[in-house]
Order: structure tokens, then C-alpha cells, then sequence
């Protein structure tokens, strides 16, 4: 479909909790396509709505296959208690990554694009992602689940980056009530 602006850090959407999804229409099916597209043209291994500045509890991801998937309304749990350390990082903070430790696997329950039912058992890469996005969905950043010290460095990465001191463009928002517009 479309590649989209990813937001950066700094912009309040990606510090705010994402609205469930209760509408299964063309204009959903787009944004799940955008998603993807922005997603494999950043080189990714995930992207949530609000990255792109749409409030709504939607993702994608590269599944096991690394074929890229999606989940709407996603629900973690339960967690394993094996756990992972690995390196990670977001397409909202370019250029950053910091060790983190995630459970080794996990199950997320959610929906498609069309409203089915769906179950993801993820592990690895796939459980940090499914993890990592929806922590997305809650304003939630991979850098809030750093210990103290690692927060610190990340944050002064951050103020020494070249994108963080650029000019924020601004970035046209749809005008479907649906993705943040107002009905007119």
C-alpha cells in the first residue's frame, strides 16, 4: 500500500495507551498493509499503529517464517518463566539498542484483520516482538524496561542523537474518525 512517517520518540502517541479495535473494515486492512510495507522498508522485525501515530491496537511483526503477520486487540499471557537476554531496539529511537531481558516465550491472543480469532505461541525473536509491540499499544518503550544505569546511557543517547535534535516535519494525520480525524 503505503510507506508511512514512523513517529520518534518525544511524540506523545507513542506515550499513550491505544484504543481497541472494534471496527473490521477496508480502512483497517489498509493501515495493517501500511504497517507492513513501512515496516519491511525500515528494515524491521516489528511496528505498532501508534508509530505511525494512529491510537489503535494493531501491529505487525515477522513471524517464525519471517514472513510478516499481524495481530489486532492482542492479549500476552501467560508468560514463560525461562527467560531471554538479547539485544533490542525500535524503529522510534533509530540507531539505539540496549541489552533486555523478556521471557523466553510467550502466548498472545488477538484478532486478524477481519476480526477472526487468532493465537500466536511465540519464542525467541517472536516472543521478544509480540512483547515489545504490545508494549507498544500501552505507551510503553523498550527503554522504560531498562535497569537504572542502562536507562541513563539510553536516555544520553538519545539527547546526542542526530535525529532527536532535528526539526520534528509535521505529519498529516487521516481524516477517518477511525485513525485519530474528526468527522466532519
Amino acid at each position: 500500500m503505503s510507506v508511512r512517517e514512523i513517529r520518534l520518540f518525544g511524540d506523545p502517541v507513542l506515550r499513550t495507551k491505544a484504543g481497541e479495535v472494534t471496527t473490521f473494515d477496508k480502512e483497517l486492512r489498509k493501515l495493517v498493509r501500511d504497517l507492513g510495507d513501512t515496516m519491511w522498508e525500515a528494515s524491521g522485525a516489528g511496528l505498532a499503529a501508534p508509530q505511525l501515530g494512529v491510537s489503535l491496537r494493531v501491529f505487525t511483526y515477522l513471524n517464525d517464517d519471517d514472513e510478516i503477520d499481524h495481530l489486532v486487540n492482542p492479549v500476552l499471557g501467560p508468560f514463560s518463566e525461562e527467560m531471554q537476554d538479547g539485544e533490542e531496539g525500535c524503529l522510534s529511537l533509530p540507531g539505539l539498542a540496549f541489552e533486555l531481558r523478556r521471557p523466553e516465550r510467550v502466548l498472545a491472543v488477538g484478532q486478524n484483520m477481519y476480526g477472526d480469532p487468532v493465537t500466536v505461541e511465540g519464542s525467541g525473536i517472536v516472543s521478544r516482538c509480540l512483547q515489545h509491540e504490545t508494549d507498544h499499544l500501552d505507551g510503553v518503550l523498550f527503554i522504560d524496561k531498562l535497569d537504572r544505569e542502562t536507562k541513563k546511557a539510553a536516555m544520553k543517547a538519545i539527547r546526542e542523537a542526530e535525529w532527536a535534535n532535528e526539526a520534528k516535519p509535521v505529519i498529516k494525520t487521516s481524516p477517518h474518525p477511525l485513525f485519530g480525524g474528526h468527522a466532519t
